[in-house]
């Protein structure tokens, strides 16, 4: 299948000839589809803390945090581009003229956008962008193209080009803050004890990680003097091995123009990679794009730390009993327990008639993995993965973060129920990687590499199949021990478009 040329390319990449051919299969048989068995719902999957049990969880969280290594892990590679997308389209095509005028003023987005300029937290620096022309004087005479070139591209403040986490979120008296900013002020509340050490950890892309090391570089004296705490700001960048190879419509390896094998971009399931080269005992996740302002922060720290300490009390519980297993194994009917009770693990069918010493093997196999706590809002319509009860491909029943492109479309029994999800998944991930000896996990060995995805995508005008890896919240920690908890819906805001900016979270 590969010429000498190829496999050249494949040793350059760092890619194994074995995975790029397995990938090549997948494209020829397809992923599986998930088997969903029900939502996870309040009280069946999903807990819902009391006002108390918050409260003792943080506080459970914060006594413990001064012995604690923690981390704050922030897929920050995404790009502003898709943010803009309906301002692009109106640059492209807007001609000065009244009829294009016209249109903007009657485009529901457009006209939210430009009446309300103002109140962005870079209206300033685009005011300045725009000189000598008053940016006032260009709204009042409707020059929609220069306003938007100024914003986009480079002979302004170049938004398009740039990454989520280096634009202008927010306002404060001292000035407007990135969401990059926005993730340090967070850490600072609740991944370090007062004084301590708060380290952030940023997945970015490789024409960005200037860009973020000169931002945060500039901004961490003043924001280290502010909170009290110091800063360790690590990066790392999807690794071309994790790329995937495109194929054409008759999954022969898609080549460029100079023969060459074409790879892509895996989505956020190639961040394995980098989560599994990192080691601490507490790892938070958020996306980059997940941030509010401090008048809201209080409720998003709150659940964080509860989350954390919801996270320690299992772990504790886990290391507790595997330690008893070694030595008496009348602890199996308690270990059982929590299996399937708190950590909610149905064990496969038959599984009462397993032998004892099988049965204390299982247990053992399943007590023994990385940890997740995940927050779950209620479900408002959001697109994405939810909280389920899902079938595993060794017989047992758990939980699983499921997206809509692991549900059976043509099932009506399994679209029936993702439509009955009450939660939504809004990327709020707490996790420990270390076993009870402290030796962190293989995360590349709890993954399943059948819940990957198949896209249609185009390059120089002739179409292509791409493939991403199993999500990084989903696919990628199938095989962790995980608890799903309800938080609050204020603690989840993303930015997906421009105008997300103007809701009142974000003002």
């Amino acid at each position: 299948m590969f010429t000498e040329q190829d496999l050249l390319q494949l040793q350059r990449r760092g890619s194994d000839p074995a995975t790029v051919e397995q990938q090549i299969r997948n494209f020829e048989q397809g992923f599986p589809f998930l088997p969903l068995v029900r939502p996870a719902t309040a009280g069946d999957g999903l807990r819902r803390l009391s006002d108390g049990e918050t409260q003792a969880y943080a506080q459970a969280y914060r006594e413990r945090l001064g012995s604690l290594e923690v981390l704050k892990f922030v897929p920050a590679s995404g790009a502003a581009s898709r943010m803009f997308q309906a301002l692009f389209a109106c640059l492209n095509s807007f001609d000065g003229s009244e009829a294009a005028k016209a249109a903007v003023l009657a485009d529901k987005h457009l006209s939210a956008f430009f009446s309300r300029i103002r109140d962005f937290a870079f209206f300033e620096d685009l005011q300045a962008a725009c000189a000598p022309d008053p940016l006032d004087a260009l709204l009042e005479a409707q020059e929609y193209g220069i306003i938007l070139r100024k914003l986009l591209t480079e002979d302004g403040l170049g938004y398009g080009s740039l990454p989520k986490g280096l634009l202008q979120f927010h306002r404060y008296p001292e000035g407007p803050r990135t969401p990059a900013a926005e993730h340090l002020v967070e850490g600072a509340a609740y991944a370090a004890p007062a004084g301590g050490t708060a380290q952030l950890h940023l997945t970015v892309s490789p024409e960005h990680r200037e860009k973020f090391a000169a931002h945060l570089g500039a901004i961490l004296p003043a924001y280290e003097a502010q909170l009290g705490v110091r800063f360790e700001v690590s990066y790392s960048e999807q690794k071309p091995s994790t790329d995937t190879i495109a194929v054409d419509g008759d999954n022969q390896p898609f080549r460029n123009e100079d023969g060459s094998l074409l790879f892509r971009p895996a989505g956020h399931g190639a961040l394995l990679d980098n989560l599994d080269d990192l080691s601490a005992d507490v790892i938070f996740i958020k996306n980059i794009d997940n941030v509010v302002p401090d008048r809201l922060k209080a409720e998003t720290i709150r659940f964080k730390q509860a989350l954390a300490g919801l996270l320690l009390e299992t772990q504790t519980q886990i290391f507790g009993l595997l330690d008893r297993l070694d030595q008496d194994a009348d602890a199996l009917a308690e270990a059982e327990a929590l299996l399937e009770g708190p950590l909610c693990v149905t064990p496969p069918d038959g599984y009462a008639g397993w032998s004892a010493p099988e049965r204390l093997a299982y247990v053992q196999a399943k007590l023994s993995r990385p940890l997740r706590v995940c927050g779950m809002v209620k479900n408002e319509g959001e697109p994405g993965g939810g909280p389920f009860w899902a079938r595993n491909s060794d017989g047992t029943l758990s939980l699983q973060i499921a997206e809509s492109a692991q549900v059976d479309k043509h099932d009506p029994e399994q679209q029936a129920i993702a439509q009955a999800a009450t939660h939504f998944n809004p990327v709020d991930l707490v996790c420990a990687t270390r076993d009870r000896h402290g030796k962190p996990f293989p995360l590349m060995q709890f993954r399943d590499p059948q819940t990957g995805f198949i896209s249609s995508k185009s390059k120089d005008g002739r179409e292509l199949k791409a493939q991403e890896l199993p999500g990084l919240w989903n696919g990628s920690m199938s095989d962790w021990n995980t608890v799903f908890v309800e938080v609050p819906v204020i603690t989840f805001n993303p930015v997906k478009t421009v105008n997300d900016l103007l809701r009142p979270e974000h003002q």
